[in-house]
């Protein structure tokens, strides 16, 4: 057919009407024709025509054979239908789209757009073309050419793709992950929006490759790449940093409660178990949270936010997440200082034990003492063991720690009645070390103390890796004779399977399940029931953790726990005081304790705002729960004023003061706090430094305390109506 298929596009509402010319050999147009003839025929070009509307009008034959269709499948649809942009494929290059630059009437220039043949093939052509105008300045259409550089395209883009893309998990890598987040972060502080950004590692996975091999790791990384992709789906960009590193862009998303909901089904989701090379194998999962603009405003400042929480969420003992805050800068350089100060107490042998009684609610004896880790510091005085017990477990020094504390507390059982057992906790690392079980022998053989009467509290940590070998340490512990405890059950990761070999005598009920579980609505005391009905028929006891009021014993009592720990009967005693209550004859503990629960309130003291009208006043924060806190620093604030806490970066809690002292006021939020997954709590949302910059503050200038009421302080339109007090810090 003569210079390929044409065909004329008339009539209105994009009606076509064809007029095909009859078959003319190339040879027998004129010279212009002919030499256009022979350029297609050489494979130099193609070339196309739409009209005005952007509709196909012309395709050459040689285009029509490179797409494999005919011209009543093209001509007369939009271009735009035909060919779509390359943008969103990797190593495409950045360009206008193509409906832009036809609605701008711009130039085409080395265009590249690609069509979707059949059965799945992708053509990819660079058009150039140039819009045609008749003598009114009217347009008429395209008129240009084409080049199929689909070949060329396949490969540079396969390349460009194994630059972008994880070989292994197929997810995005460290250098994609960088380019995007550079590039969302440039585009966000434009226009004000949010991201949020999670750094995950896995917990114990090292042990699965040691254990089973490096492709059962392989294959674990795969498993773990497609559950962490099938939870976020479209919400955000799942990306592989390396070795057992994940990373998560979540754009427009600062909501901290639904971050924390989506943390929490990562964490519980990985750390279900995998089939990996015909066995079974468990993990965990650790992650840090970071959000821009709060936390970071560049990719380097919101990465480095996010590996600091999620170091703090690994501190935590792992199977958590962790917000950032800005404290988190300040205790990574105490946690190095502190690090260096434990290793030297354990060489000086500074770290000693004290025991907390396991009391039986019904008759208040005393069954079992816990041994838990003390150290005094000569010069930071006692250091609690939620301290230096993550930190001893990220340095290994938890191994020789738990050695010594095993001997100790089977030397100083002896003392006590045969009745009473002793509970020594144990670390995963000296779990699934060699020698585990010849350690526990030998610290029973030169104590003395009788297999029975020892009991190992181990966390659901010690099931992630390779079950086959956890398996046969339980069951070398088993024919030594000691007794198997499982602790903090229903945290962590929870697994029935880990029940239902037999290999545990006790099971202790976490204290988050206690902890307010008297209070209206809670669901704790079906936990609770479930738990105990479930050790009762597999044959072990029960211990409920963490009872400090009255009202609390009395649940757990009712619902059958069998033993009782916490501040409701004891403290941990130093073994002196072990061995005086020993000499008065009688292992007893009376329950003391508040009538009612309250809710759990950290002790804090920093300082902090309130705003009261137009006046902003400095204050200390005393305590803090989701649903109140004490305050000092002010006088005169009659009950019932309501007032705006800032906790700083964004965080504006609502108020009402409820009661109220000379210069303390205690204050019943509007909106309560949610957990921050590291033990405290935090606002759901919190004020933008966009908003806060606006208000006259540059957000260089944020700190701890910040807010942007520049104008109140300026306006002062109405004189104070409290009295600030000096609050020295």
């Amino acid at each position: 057919m003569a210079l390929g298929f044409f065909k004329s596009v008339r009539g209105q509402a994009g009606q076509a009407q064809a007029d095909v010319p009859a078959p003319v050999p190339c040879d027998a147009r004129p010279e212009r024709t002919a030499v256009l003839c022979d350029i297609e025929e050489l494979g130099v070009g193609m070339f196309w025509a739409t009209d005005a509307d952007d509709r196909l009008t012309f395709l050459s034959q040689r285009a029509l054979e490179d797409l494999g269709q005919d011209g009543e499948s093209l001509i007369g649809k939009p271009i735009t239908q035909t060919f779509r942009d390359i943008d969103n494929e990797p190593g495409a290059p950045t360009q206008r789209s193509l409906s832009f630059k036809l609605k701008a009437r711009s130039k085409l220039e080395e265009q590249i757009v690609a069509f979707e043949g059949g059965r799945g093939t992708t053509r990819w052509w660079r058009l150039n073309g140039r819009p045609l105008l008749d003598a009114t300045g009217a347009f008429l259409g395209y008129r240009g050419s084409a080049v199929d550089i689909s070949g060329q395209y396949f490969y540079e883009t396969q390349i460009a793709r194994q630059s972008q893309v994880d070989e292994l998990t197929g997810l995005a890598n460290r250098r994609k992950l960088n380019e995007r987040l550079t590039a969302t972060l440039a585009a966000f502080r434009a226009t004000k929006r949010s991201c949020a950004l999670m750094m995950l590692d896995l917990d114990r996975f090292k042990q699965v490759n040691d254990t089973m091999g490096h492709p059962a790791g392989d294959e674990l990384l795969k498993q773990v790449a497609q559950r962490l992709t099938a939870i976020v789906k479209d919400r955000g960009e799942v990306g592989r940093l390396g070795g057992d590193e994940f990373q998560i862009l979540l754009p427009d998303m600062d909501d901290r409660g639904i971050l924390s909901d989506l943390a929490n089904r990562i964490v519980q989701s990985v750390s279900q178990p995998y089939q990996v090379s015909g066995r079974r194998a468990i993990i965990g999962t650790s992650v840090g949270i970071a959000i821009a603009p709060y936390d970071g405003i560049d990719t380097d400042e919101l990465t480095s936010a996010a590996d600091m929480a999620l170091y703090s969420a690994k501190g935590i003992n792992g199977g958590t997440f962790c917000f950032f805050t800005t404290e988190l800068r300040d205790e990574a350089s105490r946690t190095a200082v502190l690090g260096d100060r434990l290793r030297d107490a354990v060489d000086r042998d500074d770290l000693t034990l004290a025991y907390q009684p396991l009391v039986d609610p019904i008759t208040n004896e005393v069954k079992c003492f816990e041994a838990l880790l003390r150290w005094h510091d000569a010069e930071q005085g006692v250091i609690s063991p939620a301290q230096f017990i993550p930190i001893a477990e990220n340095d290994d020094l938890i191994v020789k720690i738990g050695d010594m504390a095993l001997r100790q507390a089977c030397f100083d059982a002896m003392a006590w009645p045969d009745t009473i057992k002793v509970a020594v906790n144990v670390s995963a690392k000296q779990f699934v070390r060699a020698g585990f079980r010849n350690t526990i022998a030998a610290a029973l053989e030169v104590s003395g103390l009788s297999p029975s009467r020892l009991e190992l509290e181990i966390t659901e940590s010690v099931f992630v890796g390779d079950l086959e070998t956890v398996d046969a340490i339980f069951r070398d512990l088993k024919k030594l004779g000691v007794r198997l405890a499982l602790d903090d059950f229903g945290t962590g990761y929870s697994s029935l399977g880990y029940l239902k070999h037999g290999h545990f005598d006790k099971l202790k009920i976490d204290q988050s399940f206690v902890r307010g579980c008297t209070e209206n609505g809670d669901t704790n005391p079906a936990i609770i029931t479930a738990i105990v009905a479930l050790a009762k028929a597999l044959g072990m006891e029960t211990v409920a953790e963490g009872v400090e009021a009255m009202d609390e014993l009395d649940l757990v009592k009712q619902r059958g726990a069998d033993l009782v720990q916490g501040y409701i009967y004891s403290q941990a005693l130093p073994q002196e005081e072990v061995l005086a209550q020993v000499s008065n004859g009688a292992m007893k503990f009376t329950p003391n304790g508040p009538p009612r629960h309250r809710s759990d309130r950290i002790s804090i003291f920093r300082k902090v705002g309130l705003i009261h009208e137009d006046h902003y006043y400095q204050v200390i924060l005393r305590n803090l729960s989701k649903s109140g806190a004490r305050i000092s620093g002010l006088a005169g604030v009659p009950v019932g004023t309501d007032v705006v806490l800032d906790l700083g970066h964004g965080q504006l809690v609502v108020s009402k003061v409820v009661n109220a002292s000379e210069s303390s006021q205690g204050l019943q939020f509007e909106t309560t706090l949610i957990s921050d997954g590291g033990g405290g709590f935090m606002t759901r949302n919190r004020i933008s430094p966009y908003s806060l910059a606006e208000a006259g503050i540059p957000l260089a200038a944020l700190g701890a305390g910040a807010f942007p009421l520049a104008k109140w302080r300026a306006a002062n339109k109405t004189a104070p109506r409290f009295l600030q007090l000096d609050i020295g810090i």
